[in-house]
């Protein structure tokens, strides 16, 4: 594997070191201010970051000589396509974590939301996006590890898997995310990925202000409160990280994508464990994160012809 070769994979690593720690900012986010606020907000300054940062991209991108912008339709339908299924999946993952009881080990959602890495496998055989085996037995052992990572220890315990209100909106949040990856791999060739994650964004933001003065009571001292947390969703998470993924996407196949994605998962853990006073991490725990960076490791060796057919 070539240095090249791995630079996609590199950038969307970054991403789920991104988003696992994203995990923690959107459950302290949650004491101060409603779930449609915080990624309202925060969907508005991700675009607004990339926004303001786009002319310098710009210029770093063109001494590549290959940079092309795409049309403007295609940024416009991208950025909308992925904005309305961003709009759906962040709100039911946000809705999932402030459902969540205050103790539970915000690691049990990022196990949940990343379950997209075995659904983008079977979602793809219905497009035409067929994956190598060595990605679905990679799918398997990541799933197997997420079990470990987050879920096991209740089992142990006698408390079953535990899943409530909360447990089912993370499950539909993954569905979500998994058309979301989809729709990604669909125009990322087609247009500018910087664009359009500005464009998703500002999409994003705008379905979600309505619902945050229908559904909930923004006060200006709460989201001041709450200010380091929507701050790293929008800057971090939201702009970085999902334009990372957009780039990151074009020339890899959707399957490895969403493991590599996965990722989020087991930095969810350990950032809760770092970041969150009275975590730890168990046996279990650490058994499943090495499951899953196994499985990620498992799907990079896939032979590179036998990707390029599966992308036929």
């Amino acid at each position: 594997m070539n240095r090249r070769s791995l630079k996609n994979p590199l950038l969307l690593f970054i991403t789920a070191l991104v988003w696992g720690v994203a995990f923690v900012a959107q459950k302290d986010g949650m004491a101060y201010v409603g779930p449609f606020t915080f990624n309202c907000i925060r969907s508005f300054i991700g675009a607004l970051t990339l926004l303001a940062a786009l002319p310098l991209l710009d210029r770093i991108r063109s001494r590549e000589h290959t940079f092309e912008k795409g049309s403007r339709r295609d940024i416009l339908i991208g950025g909308a396509a992925c904005g309305v299924v961003l709009f759906v999946a962040a709100n039911l993952q946000q809705y999932g974590i402030a459902l969540q009881d205050a103790a539970t080990n915000v690691g049990k959602a990022g196990f949940i939301t990343a379950c997209y890495c075995a659904l983008v496998p079977v979602a793809g055989l219905f497009i035409g996006k067929k994956s190598p085996l060595l990605v679905w037995v990679g799918a398997a052992v990541a799933v197997v590890g997420f079990f470990f990572l987050c879920l096991m220890d209740g089992v142990m315990a006698g408390q079953g898997l535990g899943l409530g209100t909360s447990d089912l909106l993370l499950m539909l949040c993954a569905v979500g995310f998994t058309v979301h990856i989809l729709v990604i791999d669909h125009f990322s060739p087609l247009a500018d990925g910087v664009r359009i994650s500005c464009v998703q964004f500002f999409v994003c933001g705008l379905l979600g202000l309505p619902c945050m003065f229908l559904f909930e009571t923004p006060v200006l001292a709460d989201i001041l409160d709450c200010a380091m947390p929507i701050l790293y969703g929008g800057v971090m998470s939201s702009g970085v990280a999902y334009t990372l993924q957009i780039v990151a996407q074009k020339g890899v196949h959707p399957a490895v994508a969403s493991l590599i994605l996965s990722l989020e998962s087991v930095v969810s853990v350990l950032a809760g464990y770092v970041l969150q006073p009275g975590s730890r991490l168990t046996g279990w725990e650490i058994l499943g994160c090495a499951l899953v960076f196994a499985a990620v490791v498992m799907v990079q060796l896939a032979p590179q012809g036998e990707r390029e057919r599966a992308k036929k």
